[in-house]
């Protein structure tokens, strides 16, 4: 794979260790790839001066064939708002780059994070994964490729709208008029599948994963008219039944997911305002997470960005520090 070149100055790890704070928005990172080739990458968020701050790697969206960090900057900002330091990486590309190249840069990605995890968060600093859309399909992949390669250890991992399954036969999908001309979802997993066989290959595909044990404690988000929607709580449920300790959001109303989460951005989200990119909606609990549903107490009508970076502040604190000390022979 040829180098990338980073848009931004790469950032020394003198300077980043000698801040008590670390404002990172915006710094460039080169990770180095397995077999040559760089990495482009870009930190989000603050190091926190009293505590370890939980690292998250993000994936962005474009059904494998699009999305740039640019675009997904609203996602990795409401991320580092809950509470974390964001390593959002532009991974390879379909249809140049077809499976397993994206995966295997992420996989790399998450070892750079970890190797680098004292220097950037701090401390035993937990190591995260997060993507939305396709994202979501390759933070599951790189969490199912951590396990089985039993490195790195991750804390945990949060999926918004995962795109999971490509044989494309799911309600939500049927509803988003999945058949009209131009489907990106069709033509993104046909670029990204170069062969018929890697259809079922768990890494290219995880909603067909049979063994989906040992993972890490994981968030689902999806709503109402997510097209992703039932291959996400479909996912969610075989954790669930695997042993994996499972939370998920599910959003009522209309939202436009996946598009809306490249227009949200946390700084805007404010609890009791709506922002001009994302109104007021009706959050569904989840009763295995404690939520009413009864139908004569309706949940509260919120802004979405704001109730999502809410459930991500729990989440992210809920795992401050790193899975298992065996992690430090990777130092």
């Amino acid at each position: 794979m040829s180098a990338v070149k980073t848009r931004h100055p790469l950032a020394t790890s003198a300077a980043v260790a000698s801040a008590a704070s670390v404002a990172a928005d915006w710094i460039g990172q080169a990770i180095p790839l397995p077999g040559g080739g760089v990495l482009e990458a870009r930190l989000h968020g603050q190091r926190q001066a009293d505590r370890p701050t939980p690292l998250v790697l993000h994936f962005h969206g474009g059904a494998f064939v699009g999305g740039s960090l640019d675009a997904s900057a609203p996602v990795a900002r409401l991320l580092a708002a809950a509470g974390s330091i964001v390593l959002s990486i532009d991974y390879p590309l379909a249809p140049s780059h077809p499976f397993p190249a994206a995966a295997e840069a992420g996989h790399a990605a998450a070892l750079w994070l970890h190797r680098n995890r004292r220097r950037l968060g701090g401390g035993d600093a937990a190591v995260l994964l997060a993507g939305e859309e396709a994202g979501g399909n390759l933070a599951a992949a790189v969490a199912l490729m951590a396990r089985d390669r039993q490195r790195p250890p991750l804390s945990g991992q949060i999926l918004l709208s995962p795109m999971l399954d490509p044989w494309l036969g799911t309600a939500s999908l049927r509803q988003a008029d999945l058949e009209a001309p131009g489907c990106p979802w069709a033509h993104g997993w046909a670029s990204y599948l170069s062969r018929v066989a890697d259809a079922c290959h768990p890494y290219a595909a995880p909603a067909i994963c049979m063994r989906l044990a040992q993972l890490a404690p994981t968030l689902v988000v999806t709503s109402a008219d997510d097209p992703m929607r039932d291959e996400s709580l479909a996912f969610a449920a075989g954790l669930r039944e695997a042993g994996v300790a499972i939370e998920q959001l599910i959003v009522r109303s209309e939202t436009g997911w996946p598009q809306a989460y490249w227009q949200a951005t946390a700084g805007q989200a404010t609890a009791g305002q709506a922002t001009a990119a994302a109104t007021e909606q009706d959050l569904m609990p989840d009763p295995a997470l404690g939520g009413s549903s009864d139908p004569a107490q309706p949940p509260a009508r919120r802004d979405w960005p704001v109730e999502l970076r809410e459930r991500l502040q729990h989440f992210i604190a809920a795992r401050r520090t790193a899975a298992s000390p065996k992690g430090d022979s990777l130092s």
